[in-house]
């Protein structure tokens, strides 16, 4: 039985060499925020891109709302229980790519979906675009952090470096339950 642990980082990158039908339990890492952010923490899975492409693999995450308030015992056995009663199971395959990714993931295709010049920014090279569109962790937009994030300027107006569709991004962030940073999980 193969079921593989890990959180964001070089660890994600062994899952390549399990063997079909194996799970991936990613535990995701905690992402800090800026002092003014008032220092709290999200999770982030970083390469979950690396489960979503391996259709011989089923992917599991620890809950994104739960993770800021440390890996719990109970929850990551339930998930261990969860990974093998798949692999006893056994599961269909190849798994669908989108199945295989967190609820941040899926909220940043259904994104691209729904808004074709936000995908366009954040997948093409455009001239005119600021190389910070393309350096990005899902999570980053998914949290307006960094270049993602509006910035109020000196004579109060609004900075904004890479421009997207806030009301949809804040609508998918509730669909997906994904707490925003600004709402406090500790």
């Amino acid at each position: 039985m193969d079921i593989h642990v890990t959180g964001p980082g070089t660890g994600s990158m062994y899952q390549t060499f399990l063997p079909d039908g194996s799970v991936v339990v990613n535990v995701g890492g905690l992402e800090p925020l800026t002092p003014e952010d008032g220092n709290i923490t999200y999770t982030t899975y970083m390469e979950q891109y690396m489960t979503s492409g391996a259709p011989y693999l089923k992917g599991l995450y620890y809950p994104i709302n739960e993770r800021p308030k440390g890996i719990k015992r109970e929850t990551l056995v339930k998930l261990i229980r969860e990974a093998a009663k798949l692999i006893m199971n056994g599961f269909s395959m190849p798994v669908n790519p989108i199945e295989n990714l967190a609820s941040d993931g899926k909220l940043f295709i259904e994104m691209c979906e729904k808004d074709k010049k936000f995908c366009e920014l954040v997948t093409s090279r455009a001239p005119d675009t600021d190389f910070d569109c393309y350096d990005f962790w899902i999570d980053d937009i998914i949290h307006e952090r960094g270049v993602w994030k509006e910035k109020q300027g000196v004579d109060d107006s609004i900075e904004i470096l890479c421009p997207f569709n806030r009301t949809l991004l804040r609508e998918l962030r509730e669909k997906y339950g994904i707490h925003h940073y600004d709402v406090s999980v500790n």
